[in-house]
């Protein structure tokens, strides 16, 4: 059984999401339920979750400190729940520590599917899916990358961007969104670093690194 945390200080939201999971697989997960920061905080002293759902504006402890103390001593996935939807408290979050980030009002159906997909990727249960998209090939147990059908060779850092932008097809990443994810939050250097390993990657892709688009202002997306 999966044990997660939900931290939403709206009781009826907070009940809702509690029923909807209660109703697809009780046996599966076990919620814990808390209203602010400090009930969170107390619960996380008490116990080890597999998955935290976290409001941002919370009475106490608000979300984002929350979630900068939880990646002090977990890497269990953390997903947002807010009505805060402006493209900088969306990449902030990032910058914090979260894995994904939902604006209020939700679809129910969506956040169960999302917690189930970080839920076994954490856990390792997705290792042997290979990825496609087009014709790029990744297969992330035996960390390799083709194109048509050729292998090619690739950097960590280049391996890890790829797998990110393929995981995130047709969506845009933002540049300081990638910087989090590949270089980490502690990265101090310049986010054109990001733009130097696309350069790089779009490269070692041959003809399908022309997949890999330029979003002005905002990033890069990877094309089917």
């Amino acid at each position: 059984m999966y044990r997660i945390l939900l931290v939403e200080d709206d009781d009826s939201i907070r009940e809702v999401i509690y029923d909807y999971f209660m109703r697809k697989d009780k046996d599966g997960f076990s919620l814990t339920l808390a209203k602010d920061g400090n009930q969170a905080e107390e619960a996380l002293y008490e116990q080890d979750y597999d998955l935290i759902l976290l409001d941002v504006m919370l009475p106490g402890t608000d979300g984002f400190t929350l979630c900068r103390t939880i990646r002090l001593g977990s890497s269990a996935p953390v997903i947002f729940l807010t009505a805060r939807g402006r493209e900088e408290d969306r990449l902030y979050g990032y910058v914090v520590g979260c894995d994904d980030y939902m604006v209020k009002p939700f679809s129910l159906a969506e956040l169960y599917a999302k917690v189930q997909a970080l839920i076994k990727r954490s856990k390792g249960m997705v290792l042997c899916q290979e990825i496609k998209v087009a014709d790029i090939s990744l297969n992330p147990r035996q960390m390799t990358v083709s194109v048509a059908g050729k292998q090619i060779e690739l950097t960590p850092k280049l391996y890890a961007l790829l797998k990110y932008l393929m995981e995130h097809k047709n969506e845009v990443a933002a540049r300081e969104e990638l910087l989090v994810r590949i270089w980490g939050y502690d990265f101090e250097g310049s986010d054109r670093v990001v733009d130097n390993h696309i350069k790089k990657l779009r490269k070692a892709l041959g003809e399908s690194g022309s997949r890999i688009k330029t979003v002005i202002g905002k990033g890069y997306k990877l094309t089917e």
